[in-house]
C-alpha cells in the first residue's frame, strides 16, 4: 500500500470540513470529484481516487444526526431509486464473484483487470477471474453511498442549495483544470500538475490530433475530460436557462462548450450536439413571456440565428469551412477507419458474444472491458443488471416532485439533463458499468425532495408515465 500525498491533503481538507459542518464537507466532495486522474491511496494495482477516500468525511457528517440517517433509509424504499441501485450492487456483488468461475472458459474476454491467463495478439484472455472483480464492486458499492448521502443532503432546502452551489463550483474547477493543461503544455511545465496524474492508468497526455493537442484536464484522457465536461454544460446550461445565477451559470456552460469541442474528443463533439439538442427542446418548452423565462426565450429566437451567422461566416471565410470538416472528418467520420476504432470495435464484438455465452447472466460485474455502457452492462452483469439499472434511471426520471418552475424543480431538471449528458458520453464510449461519483451525485440531486421538509404530510411521490426517460425531453422537465 502506498499513500499518496494528494491522499494526506484529502484527509486534512476532510478534518477541517467536519469542523465547519456538513454544508462544507458536501463542497468538497463534489470539487475532489473532479481528481480523475489522482489516486489517494494505491492498494497493489488498485486506485482509491479521492473522491472515494472522502466518502468517509460525507459519511460521517452526514449520517451522525438521527433525522438524516431515516432520510437515508427512506431512499431505499422500493418506489425510490435507491432500491433498485441497491439490486444492481448485490447482483454486481455476487456475480463478480460468481460468473467468471461459473463460466470459467467459455468464451474470451478483453480483460478489464489483471488475469491469470497469457492474452492473445488481439489482447483477449479466457474467461476468468480478473483483479478488477473486485475493485470495481467497491466502486459500485461507493456509488450505491454516494447516491444515498446526496440524496440525503437533498432532502433540505439548505441541502439542495448547497448541492447546487457544489456542482456549479465543480464546472469551474474543472474548466479551471482544462485551463491549466493548456497552460502547463504550452510552458513545458506539465510536471506541476503529477501530483493529480499519478494513478495507476495509462495517461494520454502528449497526444495530438492534426496540429491540436488533446485536452485532459485533471482526468486520464481527453474522452474523460470532454465525457465529464458534458454534465458541467448540461446542469449550467439548464440552471441558465431556468434563470438560476445566470452571470455565473452562463459563462460556465459556455465555456464547458469550448473546451468539449476542442478538447479532439469524439465523445464529447457528438455528445455536445446531443446535448445542445436536449437544451434547445427545453428552452422550447419553457419559453414563455415570464421574467423568469426569458433566457428559454431568448435561445428560441437568437438560437438558431446565431447558429445561421456562424454557417455563413465559415462559408465566407476562405479555409476555414475545409479546416472544419476535416477536423469532424478525423473525429467521427473517420473514426471507425483509425487503430483505435476499429479496437474498440472488437471490445464491443465480443462483449456481445460474452453476452450470449454467459445465457445473458453476465460474466461478472467487472471482468471485461468494453468501449460502449450499455455492452458494459449486458456483458458484466446481463439481463438481470440491466433490469435493475432501468428501473432506477426510470425512478431517477419518473418520479414527479414538488412544484413546477420552483427552485427545487429546477434544480432537479437541471440534475436530469446532466445525467443525460453524461449517458451520453458513456453510451459512445464507457467502458465498465461504473458510471463514476459524479454521475450518482447528480441522479441524487436529481431523486431530492425538499418539499417533504415544509410538508410532513404529503402524500407520497407517485411513478408517472415520464418521456424523460424514454428518451424524451417533455414532461420531467416540467
Amino acid at each position: 500500500m502506498s499513500f499518496e500525498p494528494i491522499g494526506a491533503i484529502t484527509i486534512v481538507v476532510g478534518l477541517f470540513c467536519l469542523l465547519f459542518g456538513t454544508r462544507s464537507t458536501v463542497v468538497a466532495f463534489v470539487m475532489f470529484c473532479t481528481l480523475g486522474s489522482a489516486a489517494a491511496l494505491l492498494l497493489g494495482g488498485a486506485n482509491v481516487q479521492p473522491a472515494h477516500l472522502f466518502l468517509v468525511f460525507l459519511a460521517v457528517s452526514t449520517l451522525f444526526w438521527r433525522k438524516t440517517a431515516v432520510e437515508m433509509l427512506e431512499a431505499l424504499k422500493i418506489t425510490e431509486p435507491g432500491f433498485w441501485l441497491l439490486c444492481l450492487v448485490l447482483y454486481g456483488v455476487l456475480s463478480s464473484y460468481v460468473m467468471p468461475r461459473l463460466f470459467a472458459d467459455e468464451t474470451y474476454i478483453i480483460p478489464l483487470g489483471a488475469s491469470a491467463h497469457l492474452s492473445t495478439s488481439d489482447g483477449a484472455v479466457p474467461l476468468g477471474p480478473v483483479s478488477s472483480n473486485l475493485t470495481q464492486p467497491i466502486y459500485l458499492i461507493g456509488d450505491l453511498f454516494c447516491f444515498l448521502m446526496i440524496a440525503t443532503v437533498g432532502s433540505t432546502q439548505r441541502g439542495l442549495e448547497t448541492l447546487a452551489t457544489a456542482l456549479i463550483a465543480y464546472a469551474a474547477t474543472n474548466i479551471g483544470f482544462g485551463i491549466l493543461d493548456l497552460v502547463t503544455s504550452a510552458t513545458g511545465t506539465q510536471e506541476a500538475l503529477q501530483f493529480i496524474r499519478n494513478a495507476q492508468y495509462t495517461f494520454h497526455d502528449e497526444e495530438v490530433v492534426g496540429t491540436m493537442r488533446r485536452i485532459i484536464g485533471s482526468w486520464p484522457e481527453a474522452s474523460a475530460f470532454a465525457g465529464m465536461t458534458l454534465g458541467a454544460l448540461g446542469f449550467t446550461g439548464m440552471l441558465w436557462l431556468c434563470g438560476r445565477k445566470p452571470l455565473v451559470t452562463g459563462p460556465l456552460a459556455l465555456l464547458s462548450l469550448i473546451f468539449v469541442v476542442i478538447s479532439t474528443s469524439s465523445t464529447g463533439l457528438v455528445g455536445a450536439v446531443v446535448v445542445l439538442g436536449l437544451l434547445y427542446a427545453t428552452a422550447l418548452r419553457r419559453c414563455s413571456l415570464r421574467p423568469q423565462d426569458r433566457f428559454s426565450a431568448a435561445t428560441v429566437v437568437l438560437g438558431p440565428l446565431l447558429l445561421c451567422l456562424i454557417v455563413l461566416l465559415v462559408l465566407a471565410t476562405d479555409g476555414v469551412a475545409a479546416r472544419i470538416y476535416e477536423y469532424v472528418d478525423t473525429l467521427i467520420l473517420s473514426k471507425a477507419q483509425t487503430e483505435s476504432g476499429i479496437q474498440r470495435a472488437s471490445w464491443n464484438a465480443l462483449a456481445w458474444r460474452n453476452f450470449f455465452d454467459s445465457w445473458g447472466l453476465g460474466v461478472g460485474l467487472g471482468t471485461n472491458r468494453t468501449s460502449s455502457f450499455p455492452l458494459a452492462v449486458l456483458s458484466n452483469v446481463g439481463v438481470p443488471g440491466a433490469v435493475f439499472y432501468l428501473l432506477f434511471i426510470l425512478t431517477v426520471f419518473g418520479v414527479r416532485r414538488g412544484e413546477p418552475r420552483s427552485y427545487p424543480s429546477d434544480v432537479r431538471a437541471a440534475a436530469r439533463v446532466a445525467c443525460l449528458s453524461l449517458l451520453t458520453g458513456a453510451v459512445i464510449a464507457g467502458p465498465t458499468v461504473d458510471q463514476s461519483l459524479l454521475f450518482y451525485v447528480f441522479a441524487g440531486v436529481a431523486s431530492a425532495w425538499p418539499e417533504r421538509e415544509r410538508r410532513p404530510a404529503a402524500p407520497a411521490a407517485k411513478l408517472i408515465p415520464d418521456t424523460l426517460a424514454l428518451g424524451q425531453v417533455g414532461a420531467a422537465l416540467r
